[in-house]
């Protein structure tokens, strides 16, 4: 499956060193897709409810087939499992040791954002401006000012922007359908709890903003006031 050009013109490396010793590796960008697939990543398999393919145009699940490298990888080990990763970009390098389920949550949202899923679409601006290991406030906050962004780019070319956020809610809402989907697949991947449990770290995220955005958004305005010690 080819990448979206957004992320596949600026290659991301990702490496996942395990305690045992084993180390996997994934070219975001440049990688090749994984062959021959398996049975999980067809279309039919648990396809999603709000699923607009057909197995004629897409005899695969596009993101099943763009997940199928990492959780052969991640499907042996636990979710609370220490590993050390380390993210290349183009600009900087950003290592960190912590458990599988967030090094893989942040590796699953990467490939999910830059899979041809049309219910993903929406987040895959996002991908060109990958923030591994993003917290809860930073997952917000880069959501909302990308989908901004796009806002103002189609009130400058003469379109109808949604100041409200309404598309954004929408799109967190489809997406938490995939998600119920993608877990029974993963579910039927593999023995272990790694992919699964990374799978429901983002869905928490979506949910949140779906749910709660603008309590969300109320939690940052402070960052936006003028400082008055300052006179800034």
């Amino acid at each position: 499956m080819p990448d979206r050009e957004a992320a596949g013109s600026h290659p991301i490396r990702y490496s996942l060193r395990f305690t045992d010793g084993k180390e996997a590796r994934f070219d975001i960008g440049a990688e090749p897709p994984a062959e021959p697939l398996p049975e999980w990543t067809r279309l039919g398999f648990h396809q999603c409810p709000n699923c607009p393919l057909s197995a004629a145009q897409s005899p695969r699940c596009p993101m099943a087939a763009r997940l199928t490298r990492l959780v052969e990888a991640t499907g042996n080990v636990i979710s609370h499992d220490v590993v050390r990763a380390e993210v290349e970009m183009e600009e900087r390098t950003i290592s960190r040791t912590t458990t599988v389920q967030t090094a893989v949550g942040s590796l699953m949202g990467l490939l999910a954002a830059t899979s041809a899923c049309p219910r993903i679409q929406f987040l895959a601006p996002m991908a060109r401006f990958h923030l591994p290991f993003a917290s809860e406030t930073e997952t917000i906050y880069r959501s909302v000012s990308t989908y901004l962004l796009a806002q103002f780019l189609i009130a400058q070319e003469g379109g109808t922007p949604d100041w409200e956020l309404r598309g954004l809610r929408e799109g967190y809402a489809e997406l938490e359908e995939v998600n119920r989907a993608m877990f029974r697949r993963l579910v039927a991947s593999s023995p272990n709890d790694g992919p699964r449990n990374a799978l429901v770290v983002l869905d928490s995220l979506g949910r949140l903003l779906q749910l709660s955005l603008d309590d969300a958004l109320a939690e940052l305005v402070p960052a936006f006031r003028p400082s008055r010690a300052s006179g800034s």
